[in-house]
């Protein structure tokens, strides 16, 4: 299995990752990695420079390692996927990464996975994010929301949560609800997290709205609002879903029904609830289903690996 997000050496145990001090480093995709960067070291010592890099297939021919050269003939194994660690090249003028790159998503994105480097979930989606971030792509905006909601369901991390789903609530609606329901979901989260301000959340709800608000013909707007209202009132909160996989013991299953059912929640939450679920209550049954999953998670973590 592909090791996320750091640096493994050769006869060198997992564990060693955790001595490197990631501060002020740039993250960058392990694949884009080239001689002459400054790469830091597993072992926590000083960053080395590379002086040669060539890429190891597996035996199916998919890239698998990325092999670093650097002083002494030592070669740094790094999974393909996952993140290497760089000293900027303006780290001698004190310059942070966030501040050469003047605040940019993708530096945004690499400083939140530097604080979480345990999480494969969150290095292997900033990993993608690396790459380059396209706020029209359908596939982009998906890995933001991801990325959002795993800070705030797994990680507990809410001010990182609000700064990803804020780069997806300043979108605009522009006809495309393949896109619009990745930015939609951003939104609810922001007003989510926002609730204790209850003008930043109230804007956020708002925006929300902004794909039933362009429609211009009475009729369908009428038709739709129907329909939303009924969605609203009748919510599919996937009860029997979650009911079957507890019953069965599948707790992966039950995680995976959960977390959407708390999607589902938020975005009934930034509409102000419904007839059947008023605001208050939605807010008691997020915290009661992140409990949930958090609870889940202990019990999967205990789970010998199969």
């Amino acid at each position: 299995m592909i090791i996320q997000g750091l640096l493994a050496e050769v006869g060198t145990t997992y564990m060693m990752v955790n001595r490197m001090d990631r501060t002020g480093l740039r993250a960058v995709p392990a694949e884009v990695l080239a001689v002459g960067d400054m790469l830091a070291l597993p072992d926590g010592g000083e960053p080395a420079e590379v002086s040669a890099v060539v890429v190891e297939n597996d035996d199916f021919g998919v890239p698998a390692l990325v092999v670093a050269t650097i002083a002494g003939e030592r070669r740094i194994r790094l999974a393909t996927g996952s993140m290497a660690y760089l000293e900027p090249a303006d780290a001698e003028l004190g310059l942070s990464a966030v501040a050469a790159d003047h605040g940019s998503p993708e530096e945004l994105i690499a400083q939140i996975a530097q604080a979480h480097p345990e999480s494969q979930a969150i290095q292997g989606v900033a990993a993608r994010l690396a790459r380059g971030i396209n706020l029209k792509a359908g596939s982009n905006l998906q890995d933001l929301h991801q990325f959002a909601l795993t800070l705030l369901i797994d990680e507990g991390d809410t001010a990182s949560a609000l700064s990803v789903a804020d780069l997806l609530a300043q979108l605009p609606f522009d006809g495309n609800f393949g896109r619009w329901k990745w930015i939609e979901g951003g939104l609810a989260i922001a007003a989510y997290l926002t609730r204790h301000d209850d003008a930043r959340s109230a804007r956020y709800s708002a925006a929300i709205r902004a794909a039933e608000d362009a429609e211009t013909d009475p009729l369908r707007a009428k038709t739709a609002a129907m329909y939303r209202q009924r969605q609203l009132n009748e919510p599919n909160v996937y009860d029997p879903e979650i009911l079957r996989a507890s019953t069965a013991g599948k707790t992966d299953v039950e995680r995976d029904w959960r977390v959407l059912r708390i999607g589902v929640l938020l975005y009934l939450r930034a509409h102000g609830g419904s007839k059947t679920l008023s605001r208050d209550v939605l807010e008691r049954r997020i915290a009661a289903e992140l409990a949930a999953v958090g609870a889940l998670d202990a019990q999967l973590a205990k789970r010998p690996p199969s």
